[in-house]
């Protein structure tokens, strides 16, 4: 009689934030060219894993079905990995869906890493940290520094990593009542894509700026009034392709302090900044908790 496997619980896909994000060009494929430093916060979504011996692959989400299977990047990650490894099993997959989507945050993107690195560890198939990072790359530009799990500043489209240790400060989000579709952003005319490069230490020194931003507050009214109000309280810009906008705080009850101050019909929370994804120590801890 074979042992039924337990459910491996609670492993996280932590958001990021883009401290800066600036769009330096446009490649003959339409990709963008890309400098940006990559940060995670401890504010995430939650998997949990049931490896079957039956190989099909299920989803379990609180999403009420807002995204296609088709589309799904947690069900892409997981056939992805099936299909390179020949894995001969299959997976029902729990999400706990908190980050917003359309937000800016990469949940999406982390959804999907944290599927890759789980499974790459719950089947078994054990493949190099470098072979994980080109399936992710295949399912977005985003993947790869969540299954990196290291602050970043990247390049390229965001495949280009290096390891940075910006300050983990404390942030303000604020999640405006907008889904920014950062595909429309891209491809917008009225897009800046001529930033000029510049190395890491000069872009370290420099206040930090998004690109995308005047774009989406003339287009999104809510994320205009959200940045409007944050940035009289601190150092304040838009994450990624937005809609989230962030202030930055030295201590938690500074972050804290204005979250009690928020306009009503405003949404936000309080994280952490961290140089090193909470999925690395759940990766570490897999063997012994589930």
């Amino acid at each position: 009689m074979k042992t039924k496997l337990p459910i491996s619980k609670s492993w996280p896909a932590p958001a990021k934030l883009n401290l800066f994000l600036h769009i330096t060009g446009r490649r003959h494929d339409g990709y963008h060219e890309l400098q940006t430093l990559f940060q995670f916060i401890d504010h995430c979504d939650y998997l949990d894993f049931h490896v079957t011996e039956t190989p099909e692959i299920r989803l379990h989400s609180n999403m009420a079905d807002s995204v296609p299977d088709s589309d799904n990047l947690i069900l892409k990650a997981a056939k992805s990995l099936k299909r390179y490894t020949q894995f001969p099993g299959g997976a029902d997959i729990w999400l706990d869906k908190l980050l917003p989507m359309g937000g800016g945050l990469g949940g999406g993107s982390s959804d999907a890493a944290t599927t890759l690195v789980a499974l790459n560890s719950l089947w078994k198939t054990d493949l190099p940290l470098s072979k994980l990072v080109e399936i992710g790359l295949a399912l977005g530009a985003d993947v790869p520094v969540f299954i990196n799990g290291l602050a970043a500043f990247a390049e390229g489209v965001g495949e280009k990593l290096q390891p940075v240790k910006p300050a983990e400060l404390w942030y303000l989000v604020i999640v405006p009542d907008a889904h920014v579709s950062t595909q429309a952003i891209f491809q917008h005319a009225d897009l800046p894509r001529n930033t000029p490069k510049l190395s890491l230490d000069t872009l370290l020194s420099k206040p930090w700026s998004n690109d995308c931003q005047n774009l989406v507050i003339k287009q999104y009214p809510q994320v205009a009034n959200a940045l409007n109000w944050l940035v009289e309280y601190a150092p304040s810009r838009m994450t990624g392709t937005g809609a989230c906008v962030f202030g930055e705080f030295k201590h938690s009850q500074q972050a804290l302090d204005v979250l009690a101050k928020l306009p009503a019909g405003m949404k936000a929370f309080v994280a952490k900044g961290l140089n090193t994804s909470p999925l690395l120590a759940r990766l570490e801890s897999s063997e012994t908790i589930f």
